[in-house]
């Protein structure tokens, strides 16, 4: 499994003068979301994971927030907003912003942008760039909500490849050991076997939909077993009126 490269800092031969200390918790600098279709989608990447991860103590997974990576850790220079990424090897835990310097150098292991019009040239261009050649974020993704455009590269040997589509149209990926696709108009998330990955709404309906038929089974059963009852009764009033005695049959 590839590695995002680590951030080396050099801090020797620097003038104590020159060093710039940033506040301990920087705040994302993200503009605002195009449409609903974008924010919905972000959100449900967001809480589909953390669901699916729900055990797991060792990722942060997040979106439209703030990646600070300045070599003079400055916020105010080197800084990218990715719409969804996850990073592994961390700590779980809330944060306003992801800053490299402060967490030993980690950059995402996985990207997702969500394109639209006004981003869909940087996303395929200017950031494809930056997370090969900076991040070195080994999985990165782009879905368009509007055409479904949707396209996926893994990094080899410094270098991103097109990852190439299952039968069904779905993407591997390798960080997350997870299938990504589209279902009903969204990029979901799908496990090796190829199983639709449920929100926490689905499954509140899927467990609502099996008690239902749960409770149709039982209500389908005792009305056969009225039904048997009645059937009996039935019998025996024709035996008793035909003066058949019923103890001896």
């Amino acid at each position: 499994m590839s590695e995002p490269a680590i951030l080396e800092f050099v801090s020797s031969h620097i003038a104590e003068d020159e060093v710039v200390f940033p506040p301990g918790d920087l705040l994302s600098d993200e503009p605002p979301l195009e449409s609903d279709l974008h924010r919905d989608q972000i959100d449900l990447l967001i809480r589909i994971l953390k669901l699916w991860w729900r055990e797991r103590q060792d990722f942060y997974a997040s979106g439209n927030l703030t990646v600070y990576y300045s070599p003079n850790q400055k916020k105010s220079e080197d800084f990218r907003g990715p719409d969804f990424f996850v990073v592994l090897g961390t700590q779980k835990k809330d944060r306003k912003s992801w800053v490299v310097w402060q967490e030993n150098g980690k950059y995402p292991n996985l990207i997702i942008e969500i394109l639209s019009n006004t981003t869909a040239a940087v996303d395929k261009g200017l950031k494809k760039q930056i997370y090969q050649d900076t991040f070195r974020t080994p999985d990165y993704f782009w879905f368009d909500p509007v055409t479904m455009e949707f396209q996926g590269f893994h990094l080899v040997d410094g270098k991103y490849q097109e990852i190439q589509p299952t039968t069904e149209g779905k993407l591997w990926s390798q960080q997350l050991e997870l299938y990504l696709g589209v279902y009903e108009g969204k990029l979901r998330f799908f496990t090796t076997e190829n199983q639709l990955i449920l929100s926490s709404e689905e499954l509140a309906q899927q467990e609502s939909l099996r008690a239902q038929q749960a409770e149709e089974r039982a209500q389908q059963a005792e009305e056969r077993a009225q039904q048997a009852e009645q059937e009996i009764a039935r019998l025996r009033e024709v035996l008793r009126a035909q003066g058949i005695d019923q103890e001896n049959i």
